[in-house]
């Protein structure tokens, strides 16, 4: 994911589909000078983590 793309997820009030390494995510924060995000896994609020942005990955939400 592209570090623009990533701070407009972080900004929406609309929730993502979005992985880091498979794992569901919340993106908190981008910091673009050093193109990394702050992030938690959905189910780990506690576990808070500064990964690249480009590991992020946005996945197409379909409705049923």
């Amino acid at each position: 994911m592209n570090k623009q793309r990533a701070k407009e997820i972080a900004a929406s009030p609309v929730m993502a589909n979005v992985t880091c390494n498979g794992i569901p995510i919340y993106i908190q924060h981008v910091d673009e000078e050093a193109e990394m995000a702050r992030i938690y896994p959905l189910d780990q609020r506690e576990n808070e983590q500064s990964v690249p942005v480009n590991s992020l990955t946005e996945h197409e939400t379909r409705l049923h």
